[in-house]
């Protein structure tokens, strides 16, 4: 199982861990496993059914956008990361 690590504005989604982990070949798989048990996390992620653009999602810290996207290979000694975009400031 791929492991998963949560920034602090999702784990309340996620039971208040900050780390999970994940079953599947793929993120998009690895993400529906996650779902099953924390299903309000769907809705933050990929509420259209494709990532959300105010997320940064890496897989052993390459951002996906720049690898295949949902059909990213995970293996299971990979470590996600699931982080959303900081804005603001001055």
């Amino acid at each position: 199982m791929a492991t998963v690590r949560l920034a602090p504005v999702l784990r309340s989604s996620a039971g208040g861990s900050k780390q999970v982990t994940g079953e599947g070949s793929t993120l998009g798989d690895v993400l529906k496993d996650l779902y099953q048990r924390y299903p309000a996390l769907e809705e933050q992620l990929q509420p259209d059914g494709e990532l959300s653009r105010f997320i940064n999602v890496y897989v052993n810290d390459q951002d996906v956008r720049y690898l295949q996207g949902l059909a990213t290979p995970v293996a299971a000694n990979d470590t996600v990361i699931l982080l959303p975009a900081m804005a603001g400031g001055r």
